[in-house]
């Protein structure tokens, strides 16, 4: 059975498993860094009537399962959500970073993201729960 959202115009289910790297695949990313970064992410995705399903990472990249409402367009709703935690990341961060990057960047312009439909959301659920975060 299939639950879908609606909002005033349209029902829909529209997930996506997103993957971000950082910079220069810098293994940067630590275990606190991944926690902040998900409730960072979860703020954000919501003040775009988006949802976070499922988040983990390793030291250099991070995986997001969402769902986000077909009004909202992909590539700004993905650049906005890097960009806040980015510069957030890299102020709370800034001890650990130094040592990574010498400019203000933190994850690299380019990402994956891909429509969620051939496998079943547990399937994807479960590869990025089995991540092996950072220690």
């Amino acid at each position: 059975m299939t639950l879908y959202k609606r909002n005033r115009h349209s029902c829909y289910s529209l997930k996506y498993h997103l993957v971000v790297v950082t910079k220069y695949r810098h293994k940067c990313i630590t275990k606190e860094m991944l926690i902040r970064m998900k409730e960072l992410i979860s703020e954000q995705l919501e003040r775009w009537g988006a949802e976070l399903i499922e988040m983990n990472g390793e030291e250099d990249h991070i995986h997001l399962l969402f769902e986000a409402p077909p009004q909202v367009e992909l590539a700004k709703l993905i650049n906005s959500m890097k960009s806040v935690t980015s510069r957030i990341i890299r102020k709370e961060f800034s001890g650990h970073l130094k040592n990574h990057y010498w400019k203000p960047v933190f994850w690299s312009p380019s990402y994956l993201v891909l429509s969620v439909g051939g496998a079943t959301i547990d399937v994807i659920k479960s590869y990025i729960q089995e991540q092996n975060a950072p220690e």
